[in-house]
C-alpha cells in the first residue's frame, strides 16, 4: 500500500505530464492551420518533405492522444486506491516502477511475462 506522500507524488507526475501532452496537442492544431499557409512556391521534393513530416507529427499525436488516455485511467485508479494493484496478478506495483511508469498497470513480473509470450 502506498503512503499518501507517495499518491501524491504520482498525481503530480501524471498531472504535469497531462498539462505537458495538452500543450502539445494545442500545437499540433496550430501546425495543422498554419501548414497550408507555408505551402506557396514549393517544388514537388519540399512537399514530399512537407506530408512525410506531416504524417510523423500526426502519428507520435495519436500516441500521445493514446498516452492521455492512460494518465486518465492511472488518476482514477489513484483516486479508487488500485493504482498500485497489479491488474493481473492482483500483487503490488511497487513505488519504484509506478515512479519510472506512473501509467501501467502491470507488476514487474506480469510485465516481463507479458513481453516474452509478445516475442
Amino acid at each position: 500500500m502506498l503512503s499518501p506522500a507517495q499518491l501524491e507524488k504520482l498525481r503530480k507526475s501524471l498531472t504535469q505530464n497531462r498539462v505537458r501532452l495538452l500543450q502539445s496537442a494545442r500545437q499540433a492544431v496550430e501546425f495543422a492551420r498554419n501548414r497550408d499557409r507555408e505551402r506557396v512556391g514549393r517544388d514537388s521534393l519540399d512537399e514530399s518533405v512537407d506530408e512525410w513530416m506531416y504524417s510523423t507529427e500526426l502519428r507520435l499525436k495519436d500516441r500521445e492522444k493514446f498516452l492521455l488516455g492512460k494518465i486518465k485511467a492511472a488518476i482514477e485508479r489513484i483516486e479508487n486506491g488500485t493504482i498500485d494493484e497489479c491488474e493481473e496478478c492482483e500483487e503490488p506495483i511497487g513505488f519504484a516502477r509506478l515512479s519510472a511508469r506512473p501509467v501501467t498497470t502491470f507488476c514487474i513480473a506480469c510485465k516481463e511475462d507479458r513481453e516474452k509470450n509478445e516475442h
